[in-house]
């Protein structure tokens, strides 16, 4: 019985990566499409945006007195009780329209990414087939050399 190189089961990960299902390949076809639509880029985008500027005016008034309780020397006993998020990480209007537009051009490279993988997807996988065999007669010759 012939044994298992331990090269080839090496690379099983890698093979088996670049083997997809057909499922789960109309997924990734799913996702790259989903990751180039520029009206799915603009809903993430307006989405960070809505959260961030919600975040930012988020009271932390009465969590610093909490914390201040605990430990009176803690910087937490010097912030006002009507200050938000925005007071303490500092005041900058623009920054969660500025978040939005890093989430929107962060999902364009994204989708680019994607896309050149699923391209190259074929030609990777061939690769992986053609060192997996190579490994594994590689493997047999090392074997018989070493039985010698």
């Amino acid at each position: 019985m012939r044994s298992t190189p331990k090269l080839t089961l090496a690379a099983l990960p890698l093979i088996a990566l670049l083997a997809p299902l057909p499922a789960a390949a109309t997924e990734a076809e799913r996702a790259v499409a989903t990751l180039n639509d520029p009206a799915t880029q603009d809903r993430m985008a307006d989405t960070v945006t809505a959260l961030v500027g919600a975040l930012m005016q988020m009271q932390v008034g009465p969590l610093a007195k909490a914390v201040a309780q605990v430990d009176p020397e803690s910087d937490a006993a010097y912030i006002p009780p009507d200050a938000t998020v925005g007071d303490i990480a500092g005041r900058d209007p623009a920054y969660a329209k500025r978040m939005g537009n890093d989430v929107r051009a962060g999902t364009r490279m994204a989708g680019q990414a994607a896309s050149a993988l699923a391209a190259y997807a074929p030609v990777l996988k061939d690769m992986a087939r053609d060192l997996g065999a190579q490994w594994s007669a590689q493997w047999e010759r090392e074997r018989e050399a070493a039985r010698r």
